[in-house]
């Protein structure tokens, strides 16, 4: 390959990452506005000035479309509370979950289309690929959920002593994910980590969707307030950092 066919190709690749860039932006944008209904290889042609023909050769279908954008947005947020959980001391649990916890707020309420996608509004007739969307993203996430649960247990197994929770309470896919990364916790320790991930969502999908914002002008506080009462209900000791 000459040196101008090189230059050539990489203008080519250049401007077809940039494109591609483009349509998942125009995609979440048309979704913010329309709702996942309005996400279609046809109406995010004609926002970018496209021929309908033109896009289908970056994406063949509006599922692969979606696919994508759910592993963009799950990964990120994957990062995001990984990167939280691993820089928070490891001797201080209520630290740990705090961090965790205020890095899935923020990511959520600075990429508010991106939460819808995962976590609230179906895209109309979506099909996901075998093995869902994002693997790698949902495993780490439900990891670490589990995780905060494993943070907890110490402090919280008593509450659930005599529990009647069995492994059969449990989707076979969630524990596939979470039983190889904490073999030691028992079925009740899965119970917290849901138990505590719906304080997290339900915190987070009401302030997401707008339903904080006529009854409080302090939807931070309330947050951070929540996320104390949850911490001194498991027993856990205060975070000392």
């Amino acid at each position: 390959m000459t040196g101008t066919e090189r230059v050539v190709r990489g203008r080519r690749e250049r401007l077809r990452a940039e494109t591609t860039a483009e349509i998942k932006t125009t995609a979440l944008r048309l979704m913010a506005t329309g709702g996942p209904d309005a996400i279609t290889l046809r109406a995010i042609a004609r926002e970018m000035g496209m021929t309908a023909n033109a896009i289908y050769g970056y994406f063949a279908t509006r599922d692969d479309l979606v696919s994508t954008l759910i592993d963009d947005v799950y990964s990120a947020l994957a990062d995001a509370v990984d990167a939280a959980w691993a820089n928070a001391p490891t001797g201080d649990p209520a630290a740990r979950i705090l961090a965790w916890a205020r890095a899935f707020r923020g990511w959520a309420l600075a990429n508010p289309e991106g939460f819808r996608l995962v976590y609230g509004d179906p895209v109309p007739g979506y099909r996901a690929p075998e093995g869902g969307p994002a693997p790698d993203a949902a495993r780490r996430v439900c990891t670490g959920l589990t995780a905060l649960a494993a943070a907890a247990w110490p402090y919280a197994e008593p509450l659930y002593r005599g529990s009647a929770f069995d492994w059969s309470d449990f989707d076979a896919g969630l524990l596939d994910k979470v039983r190889p990364a904490f073999p030691e916790l028992p079925p009740a320790a899965v119970a917290l980590a849901l138990r505590i991930w719906g304080h997290l969502h339900g915190m987070v999908a009401l302030e997401v969707y707008g339903h904080l914002a006529r009854q409080t002008s302090s939807p931070d506080k309330l947050f951070q307030e929540e996320l104390a009462q949850l911490t001194r209900t498991l027993g856990i000791p205060p975070q000392t950092a």
